[in-house]
Parts: C-alpha cells; sequence; structure tokens
C-alpha cells in the first residue's frame, strides 16, 4: 500500500544543522549554496512537523510543496505534427 507524501522546502542558516533536519522525514535534496532543503514527509503529520520545524532556531522558513495538488493529467494535448513525420521517417 502507497502512503501519501508531501515534499516541505526548508530554507536554514549552516548545512551543519542538516543532520537534525533529517529526523523528521526522507531528505531528498539539500543544496548548499542557496541553503534550502528537500524533505519528504507523511501527508497526515505535515503540520505537525511543520511547526515542529519553524521552533528551530536555524530554520528560516518552510515551504509546502504544491506538486501533490497540481493535474498532471492532459486531456486535449495536441501532438505536433513536424515530430510525427520525424519519427515515420525514422529521424
Amino acid at each position: 500500500m502507497r502512503t501519501n507524501r508531501q515534499g516541505l522546502i526548508i530554507w536554514f542558516q549552516h548545512m551543519k544543522n542538516l543532520k537534525q533536519i533529517k529526523r523528521h522525514g526522507n531528505l531528498i535534496y539539500a543544496s548548499r549554496r542557496l541553503k534550502y532543503a528537500v524533505l519528504y514527509v507523511n501527508k497526515a503529520d505535515i503540520d505537525y512537523i511543520e511547526t515542529k520545524l519553524l521552533k528551530l532556531p536555524f530554520v528560516s522558513k518552510v515551504e509546502k510543496s504544491y506538486r501533490p495538488f497540481i493535474r498532471t493529467d492532459y486531456e486535449n494535448a495536441k501532438p505536433d505534427k513536424a515530430k510525427q513525420y520525424d519519427y515515420k521517417m525514422g529521424i
């Protein structure tokens, strides 16, 4: 069975605090230059974890990912005729 998960984008001040952020969910990506991390957590616990992370002194901002709420199935997508011709030619 698949669990519903959602991403959190956490803006922090120092990379050395990344270990404490990892404890709250699955760390997917951390940017050294821009100082943010992407963390995946269970959707049911997202509000609790967000408040917990905001209480940490080194966390500047926490944002929720909007990906679960965006439609990804496109009904009337028209294929490009030039591409179809290239595929038929074997290019």
